[in-house]
């Protein structure tokens, strides 16, 4: 039952303090954090000497709609989306700063939802990586801008140049889920081009794992470090699809991924090769291995060649499809 509006104030009915201490209030605590928010800044600990830093953000529009994601989802996706660009260079997440911009009419229960989604995302898929800071402000437009830190624990970075004539390609993760996600979305809950809430109770058992794979993606976080200790020569997160993300470590590495057609199809979500290769957010692991390696979790999907015309290859023939893009993919059905 939601909260009586005297129970669940607007965002611009109090203070930026009161806001601050519902969000800290579900904070837990890091087992890389030295020093917590509450301060100018935070101190997190680089036991490796070096930190590794990405960012992104989540705009209320071309990202997400508000009519389809919850506070919990928005929190969980926004954590997911960075945990994932860290494990991909092979390190550990460490902590995450976020920053919110948040419409005056938002309520504080929403704000503490996407609270509990950080905390929870970091619990259930970084385990000692918690939310160490960030910022708040008000906004038109919700925005969810993330900074996540890692540590390598002595590791070196693996980066997408280092694929090698002769590798394996592989890959840990799903293909084509959340696009189906977001097929579902598209084709189910909307009222002309007006986002309507979701019904789960009208879904199959497939239309619901697809949806969560999009509102609340689970990548294999764990395995980017595993990787990386296995050898792994470049590795990268798929987030804007396979055909555009393979394309991106072919050309820093100057070779052509070749991939097979049957392996795509055994990591399809339900059978659509074309989705998989082409559909965005999966955030799988996309990896090359010397030769004779293949850690556990990761699928062998293809080998690494001398450059061709063409950077990425399925049975030897060249992908036309061109990948997640969100200017497109968010104005109509994948």
């Amino acid at each position: 039952m939601a909260s009586a509006p005297d129970d669940d104030p607007r965002i611009g009915d109090i203070s930026e303090g009161t806001v601050l201490r519902a969000i800290l209030a579900r904070t837990a605590p890091g087992a890389h954090t030295i020093l917590g928010p509450g301060d100018d800044a935070a101190v997190l600990a680089a036991p490796s000497g070096s930190v590794v830093a990405t960012a992104d953000t989540l705009v209320e529009g071309p990202d997400f709609r508000t009519a389809w994601s919850s506070g919990h989802d928005l929190g969980w996706k926004a954590a997911a989306v960075n945990l994932a660009d860290i494990a991909a260079m092979g390190a550990v997440p460490t902590g995450l700063l976020v920053s919110l911009a948040v419409p005056r009419g938002v309520r504080l229960s929403f704000v503490e939802q996407m609270a509990d989604g950080f905390r929870e995302a970091c619990a259930a898929l970084a385990p000692g990586c918690t939310v160490i800071g960030g910022d708040l402000t008000v906004s038109d437009l919700l925005m969810i801008a993330v900074t996540a830190l890692g540590d390598l624990g002595g590791r070196v970075a693996v980066t997408r140049s280092g694929a090698r004539e002769g590798d394996i390609v592989a890959l840990a993760g799903e293909l084509g889920a959340a696009g189906a996600g977001l097929g579902v979305l598209f084709a189910r809950f909307r009222e002309g081009e007006t986002p309507v809430a979701v019904d789960r109770g009208t879904l199959d058992a497939a239309q619901l794992h697809a949806l969560d794979a999009q509102l609340r993606p689970t990548p294999p976080i764990g395995l980017g470090p595993v990787a990386a200790d296995s050898g792994a020569t470049a590795m990268m997160d798929v987030s804007d699809g396979l055909a555009l993300d393979a394309a991106r470590m072919a050309d820093a590495s100057g070779v052509t991924l070749a991939l097979a057609g049957a392996a795509l199809d055994g990591l399809a979500f339900g059978g659509d090769r074309q989705r998989a290769i082409g559909g965005g957010e999966d955030h799988g692991l996309l990896a090359t291995f010397p030769p004779g390696v293949l850690p556990a979790g990761f699928h062998r999907i293809g080998e690494v060649i001398g450059r061709s015309a063409d950077g990425v290859l399925v049975d030897g023939a060249p992908i036309v499809h061109a990948g997640w893009d969100p200017y497109r993919d968010w104005d109509g059905v994948l």
